[in-house]
């Protein structure tokens, strides 16, 4: 009988055992999957909060510009408001906010932090190719969707500083332009081909319209600026100081064309009233990229229909080279966005 009832009380205790380990393994289950943010669940929930239409697509969206003082941010924002009066798609909406321009959009583009960008077409090309700004990380879900405007290197001083060249900055305060701009980036390339390196000036990581400001104080003596063509904002600083665009010379220009894709041109002398000659300078092409990631097919061709379609709305100066004709300006070299490759061909835009 002891036996008996010995074998039963075992019996029962492992049964017991066995069900408060399923309990545990039950309970750490649960626990688990409120700690994971990737479960499937979790990124629907996600989806749904982000706007997104399906996997990583989203439709509430932001367009990277550029500083505030410069010309992508004032345009980038019309861009916006043509978006979102005219883009026909469900839960549409787009927000532009200030960043550090080309370099910064395409780069935040690619860790999926922002999905339409404004960015000169040089370094779209080198992120594409993993090579410059982006060596050995090719950023590969770009797409390119269209011109915006032609963008102007303006290198601006004022009358009394004593520089009238490029080699006339050495020891100069020079504002350079944002980390991750595209005028930093060809502000080096000309400097260097005058044969100036870092710590040959005191080089100042401003914003064209900080930098405006600090030339009105006395702080900066020179400023590089990648703007449209022309620039409100030199207009206003020409209102306060007496100003001069400094002159890139043939051999600086020859140097930066073998070493790159700008290419020179000249900024004529009626392009500001303070202008007496004509100056040399470098151009290349502001552009639209989107994620091919984070905005669909559908979604794309609708933001590229909306905004070249209705560009005449925009206002801005440089609104006026935001055209159907221009589209595939700075487009060489570069992917299309899927959705912007399809609008291209129903208009009869591509070759």
């Amino acid at each position: 009988m002891k036996s008996k009832f010995s074998f039963l009380l075992v019996m029962l205790l492992t049964f017991g055992l066995f069900l408060a380990a399923c309990g545990e393994a039950e309970d750490g289950a649960d626990e688990g999957a409120e700690d994971a943010p990737d479960t499937e669940e979790t990124e629907d929930d996600a989806a749904e909060d982000d706007g997104e239409a399906a996997g990583d697509e989203m439709t509430r969206l932001q367009l990277g510009t550029g500083s505030t003082g410069g010309t992508y941010y004032p345009l980038g924002q019309e861009m916006a408001n043509v978006m979102n009066n005219h883009v026909e798609y469900e839960d549409f909406d787009v927000s532009s906010v200030s960043s550090g321009a080309s370099v910064d959009n395409l780069a935040q583009i690619s860790r999926g932090e922002m999905q339409l960008g404004m960015t000169v077409h040089l370094p779209a090309q080198d992120a594409v190719n993993g090579e410059g700004e982006f060596e050995g990380h090719a950023v590969e879900n770009v797409g390119f969707m269209g011109h915006i405007y032609p963008e102007v290197m303006q290198i601006v001083t004022t009358e009394g500083s004593g520089i009238e060249s490029v080699e006339d900055l050495e020891g100069a305060n020079v504002a350079i332009g944002p980390p991750g701009s595209g005028t930093q980036e060809a502000a080096r390339l000309i400097l260097e081909a005058a044969g100036l390196e870092d710590g040959d000036y005191n080089a100042y990581e401003e914003g064209f319209g900080d930098a405006a400001g600090q030339i009105q104080d006395g702080n900066i003596d020179a400023s590089f600026g990648l703007l449209g063509l022309p620039d409100s904002t030199i207009d206003e600083l020409s209102n306060q100081r007496d100003l001069r665009i400094i002159s890139i010379s043939d051999d600086i220009l020859d140097e930066v064309e073998a070493n790159s894709g700008y290419e020179r041109m000249e900024i004529e002398a009626d392009s500001y009233d303070f202008m007496e000659e004509s100056a040399m300078t470098v151009t290349a092409y502001a552009v639209l990229v989107g994620s091919t990631d984070q905005v669909s097919e559908e979604l794309g061709y609708e933001i590229t229909r909306a905004l070249y379609e209705n560009a005449d709305e925009i206002s801005h100066t440089q609104g006026q080279h935001t055209t159907k004709e221009n589209v595939m300006n700075g487009s060489d070299d570069l992917p299309l966005h899927p959705g912007a490759e399809r609008y291209f061909e129903e208009e009869g835009l591509l070759d």
